[in-house]
């Protein structure tokens, strides 16, 4: 909302979690869609609704952001698949005991998205899922664990795993909340946290920035 601000650039909010019905997907300039407990795999309306509206975002070249199960329901949407993650990432220490990361590929490391913004890449993790890519979707970040963590369909549609969007509220809030999260050490998370917090928000920005340069704003 920060980088919105400061654009002044306005925006629409809807909430899936209360059945809220986004309008036409052409009266928007540009789509963000964040994470939630769902699942691309879903068979419900409220994911077939989701889904159909994604799928209107890519056929009308509308430029679109997916983050978590924004970028699975992304995937899914351009018709590929949905799996069970290898390995459940969650937080920010990967089974190994070090730091979650990413690493651009050359694709990634050309990509407007990723502009001034420099590999490998600290990252927070909340999924259990991944996605399987077809030859029509390109891959610009891979991760040790689970590989598929960023992914751009088309000229600007773009997918990120990972959740670059954290701020120091959502972190306490999602502590306290989730029930994966709540599994591990609440210390150890902050302490990882708050070591990198300053340059973990300056990428968040900076990536939400490009995208919205992407998108024309």
């Amino acid at each position: 909302m920060e980088v919105l601000k400061e654009k002044n650039v306005e925006c629409f909010i809807v909430d899936l979690e209360r059945r809220e019905n986004p309008p036409p997907v052409e009266n928007f300039g540009a789509v963000v869609v964040l994470g939630g407990p769902d699942s691309a795999n879903d068979a419900n309306e409220k994911m077939k609704n989701e889904l159909a509206f994604i799928r209107n975002a890519i056929d009308l070249k509308i430029p679109y952001l997916g983050i978590c199960l924004g970028l699975q329901t992304l995937v899914k949407a351009a018709g590929a698949k949905v799996i069970k993650s290898p390995v459940k990432e969650t937080g920010f220490i990967d089974p190994e005991g070090n730091n979650f990361t990413i690493e651009l590929t050359e694709e990634g490391k050309k990509d407007p998205l990723f502009e001034n913004l420099n590999s490998p890449l600290n990252v927070f993790h909340l999924h259990g899922e991944t996605v399987e890519l077809p030859d029509n979707i390109i891959l610009l970040a891979t991760g040790k664990f689970s590989r598929n963590q960023a992914v751009k369909i088309g000229s600007n549609a773009y997918g990120i795993q990972c959740h670059f969007e954290l701020t120091p509220e959502m972190f306490e809030a999602w502590l306290n909340n989730d029930p994966d999260l709540r599994q591990l050490n609440k210390e150890q998370l902050r302490k990882v946290f708050y070591k990198i917090k300053d340059e973990y928000i300056k990428t968040g920005k900076q990536l939400f920035g490009n995208f919205l340069r992407v998108a024309g704003y």
